[in-house]
């Protein structure tokens, strides 16, 4: 059972690096393309919430390279200063994206909001969840260990949780883009890639933490058969 958790873990692993790099590939690939309307990612994204009603949000550059979020406390859509300031087809997609989240906020979007009740416990679960695992082995403690992966199961279900927020985010960037006219047909294509690599990496994450679970359920499980 060890073996097979670790090899699953390997599998997904690799996995991982082709997505990351398949995502960083394609989203290179069409920084250096720039949309025919020459509008940049800010521009963008402040057209999109100004058309949704949106003026209280605010678009803030963020330094770094694919830091692209949306904060729901500060309302405010931040984009990565090379996103920000770029009139690239990525760079659109990006914005366009977040700008999705922002939406998904000012209605309520049920996946959103039941994201938000469970990160305490994901953080909790990420920070505390393979110490307690680790440690309660360690220590003989099966209880302790049976904790702290209780506690990694919340992570994995954040993530689980996080895909239709991701997936409607991206659904709604791409309909933006094209009911608002700022992209072409021909453009349309380039951004869909770089939003599907996107959402794939949520998926390698949530991959991830169900073969760490397993292989820590695998401890378990053979430290009671002792």
């Amino acid at each position: 059972m060890d073996i097979l958790a670790l090899l699953l873990m390997g599998l997904v692993f690799v996995a991982s690096l082709v997505i990351q790099g398949g995502l960083q590939a394609t989203f290179a690939r069409f920084s250096r393309v720039a949309n025919s309307r020459g509008l940049t990612g800010a521009e963008v994204a402040r057209a999109i919430l100004d058309a949704h009603g949106l003026t209280h949000v605010r678009v803030e550059p963020v330094p770094g390279a694919l830091t692209d979020h949306y904060d729901p406390h500060a309302k405010a859509v931040r984009l990565s200063e090379p996103n920000y300031a770029s009139p690239s087809l990525a760079a659109l997609a990006v914005a366009a994206h977040e700008v999705g989240h922002a939406v998904q906020d000012a209605h309520g979007y049920t996946w959103l909001r039941v994201r938000a009740s469970l990160w305490p416990a994901a953080s909790l679960g990420t920070n505390l969840g393979p110490i307690l695992v680790v440690g309660g082995l360690m220590l003989g403690a099966i209880g302790l260990a049976k904790l702290g992966l209780y506690l990694y199961l919340a992570v994995a279900l954040f993530q689980l949780v996080t895909l239709p927020v991701e997936f409607d985010a991206s659904r709604r960037a791409l309909e933006f883009l094209r009911r608002m006219g700022f992209l072409s047909r021909e453009e349309m294509a380039p951004a869909q890639k770089v939003l599907t690599w996107a959402a794939l990496t949520y998926v390698a994450a949530l991959a991830s933490s169900l073969a760490t679970i397993l292989y820590y359920a695998s401890l378990l499980m053979g430290r009671r058969e002792e």
